[in-house]
């Protein structure tokens, strides 16, 4: 019987011997391989913590002693010794999540995928803790290097170590990457304590030395080794770093030293004081595709054959993030005063090439995007264009930097936004269905969502042209698909896709009010890729002997002059995004009709007002209520005056 099926609560590790310890991180590794292969998620990270987290249950007794992970794609292994060894729906809509998630289990504390929160986390509840009178209770932060590049992680050490009477021990996983190499002043530092000769030599010498007595002097070395590693410390000036912040340091150790973590740990766990656990580990470990991958290291996976680490399954097509790739670098080509900025995130948001082409002209701050944004401003101060290209769910975290700094000086900064609405698998944190919202109410903002290649490479063109304040670029995660042709461009540049009346046609200076559509039923305005999803549903009304227009604003922020005048000779308006319908582009549609003295029914289509659990993006598009066949059915029911919104009356 394998060791990992004997383990269902972590207490069940306390009677495995050292050696029984060692073959279930070997165990854990083959399953991680062979499970993430069959269902794709973030399989580096964890292979690099599998000796960290056996030590972490080990010594502390979760969940009455928390344990919070910053960034938690690097909780599989958690999970596995947490009792969650069904791997085979990970991240699909029943099964574990690629997160930590309360719902699954009483050992899941936080469940935000973003990074650099953990320690705040941990300040307050080992606050409560000692508020209290808890002081058996311990909390673990689990931070991985990478983190330390954000604000929020010194702005939490600064806190902690003014009120150090607390049980809290702060795991440093330094593995020198977030998604790629880690960059900037703290890197550069971590990496010299990793690289440092005389913490080098000194661990070798000793080992060489203590080894040639044999299994006796190998017992030497591993009871002493912990000493030495605190003498290494200090001869590589790591102690430097904390020296400051009146904090306990213990480190740097091997992360893949099982022993030498545990005594680590136990040592911080009997400090009483809150404690900085340097571990050194590696992303990747004990598997050579991993290993070997210079981009990422595996850090995230689709599919893939487990031998070799290739994806059984070729990309379909173009991916919107390979589209804006190669978009920005012609560009940049033509325009000097393009730069370009990313946190930490390179290649996942397709700066990759143009770092390539011009490295004096990307600018990678580390996660801190909020520093990014105000940066941004700075740099268009100076005259120069920046395009910041992040997720749309962190760009959450740099709200107040875009009211404040950009839009309030009116800077001409272009944010492009990747993964942008439903994106599924990753979960709660990861899907990007707040931005249309809120940053719709910020003075002065453009909004542009392409429906397809051709108008992102347009959209984006145009939006660095913009120097009197801020424009957004959103697009969805996946492949671009097949092209969405306009029927014409209206004059203030929206596209009708599709004519309620044939014949209808005019130049691009055409008004909106010269196309007939006196007895049209329903008008479409789409956000982006869900042009698709109108044009279908569009085609399904046809067949009931309804009638259609169907147009894509591009710009949906602010709302075009000739939506409004469409809307008066259509009986019902239907808006359709794939973000949150709760301050939706769709209620600006519904304010601009008002003010204009339009009385047309309006119904705003969008996601609901809840957190989407992970699952695919058809699942939960379904779920809203998006797809062509629910949307024809509830406006056919709307036309004929059984559903509220009822059409206006012909």
């Amino acid at each position: 019987m394998a060791i990992l099926d004997r383990i269902e609560t972590p207490r069940d590790l306390d009677a495995l011997t050292p050696e029984e310890c060692r073959k279930l991180a070997a165990e854990i590794r083959e399953f991680l391989i062979a499970e993430v292969a069959k269902t794709g998620g973030h399989l580096g990270p964890n292979l690099g913590v599998v000796e960290l987290t056996i030590a972490i249950h080990r010594v502390f007794d979760s969940p009455r002693d928390p344990i919070v992970f910053d960034t938690g794609h690097q909780s599989y292994v958690h999970k596995l010794l947490t009792g969650r060894r069904d791997f085979s729906r990970l991240r699909q809509r029943g099964g574990l999540a690629g997160y930590p998630q309360r719902s699954e289990s009483e050992h899941d504390i936080v469940e935000s995928s973003h990074a650099s929160s953990s320690l705040s986390w941990a300040d307050g509840i080992s606050r409560a803790f000692a508020r209290r009178a808890q002081h058996d209770r311990h909390v673990v932060a689990v931070v991985g290097d990478g983190a330390l590049t954000g604000g929020m992680t010194w702005e939490a050490l600064n806190n902690i170590t003014d009120d150090n009477d607390r049980n809290l021990v702060i795991v440093v996983n330094d593995n020198g990457r977030s998604y790629a190499p880690t960059i900037g002043g703290m890197a550069r530092f971590l990496n010299g304590v990793r690289t440092s000769t005389s913490y080098r030599e000194l661990q070798e010498g000793s080992e060489r030395f203590f080894s040639a007595f044999g299994a006796p002097g190998r017992t030497v070395y591993r009871a002493t080794r912990g000493a030495m590693r605190g003498i290494a410390s200090r001869a590589s000036g790591n102690q430097d770093l904390y020296s400051n912040l009146d904090i306990k340091y213990v480190g740097p150790i091997d992360g893949h030293d099982l022993e030498a973590v545990e005594r680590g740990l136990r040592q911080a766990k009997d400090y009483g004081r809150p404690t900085l656990v340097h571990v050194i580990t590696e992303k990747g470990r004990g598997y050579a595709p991993a290993e070997n991958d210079e981009a990422d290291q595996f850090h995230s996976v689709g599919k893939i054959n487990p031998d070799s680490g290739v994806p059984v399954q070729a990309a379909s097509g173009a991916s919107w993030t390979s589209v804006f790739r190669e978009r920005i670098v012609e560009l940049a080509a033509g325009d000097e005063r393009i730069v370009a900025i990313t946190a930490a995130m390179l290649a996942p948001t397709g700066l990759d090439l143009l770092a390539e082409r011009h490295p004096e002209r990307v600018y990678d701050v580390g996660i801190a995007e909020q520093h990014a944004v105000t940066s941004a401003a700075g740099l268009a101060y100076g005259g120069l264009h920046p395009v910041v290209a992040i997720y749309a769910t962190f760009m959450n975290r740099a709200f107040d930097q875009l009211l404040m700094d950009v839009a309030l000086h009116r800077a001409g900064v272009t944010f492009v936004l990747d993964r942008a609405g439903i994106t599924g698998p990753d979960g709660a944190s990861h899907n990007g269905v707040w931005d249309l919202a809120t940053l719709q109410i910020v003075p002065g903002i453009r909004i542009a969502a392409p429906r397809d290649e051709a108008t992102l490479r347009e959209l984006l063109g145009e939006a660095v042209l913009v120097d009197d304040g801020p424009t957004v670029i959103r697009y969805p995660k996946g492949s671009v698909g097949a092209p969405v042709p306009a029927v014409r461009r209206l004059h203030d540049g929206v596209d009708v896709l599709l004519e309620a009346h044939e014949g209808a046609s005019g130049s691009d200076a055409d008004s909106a009010e010269q196309t007939d559509t006196s007895s049209t039923d329903v008008l479409f305005v789409t956000v982006g890729p869900m042009a698709r999803v109108a044009l279908a549903a569009a085609a399904i009304l046809a067949e009931q002997g309804i009638t259609a227009t169907v147009v894509d604003p591009r710009w949906v922020v602010p709302v075009a002059h000739s939506v409004t005048e469409l809307a008066r000779s259509h009986r019902l308006l239907i808006s359709i995004e794939d973000g949150i319908r709760v301050g939706g582009v769709g209620t600006r549609i519904r304010q601009a009709l008002r003010d204009a003295g339009v009385d047309t029914a309006v119904s705003e289509l969008g996601t609901p007002d809840a957190f989407p659990e992970h699952a695919s993006r058809e699942e939960l598009l379904q779920d809203a209520g998006l797809t062509a066949e629910q949307i024809a059915t509830a406006v056919a029911d709307q036309v004929r005056g059984k559903r509220i919104p009822i059409a206006r009356p012909e």
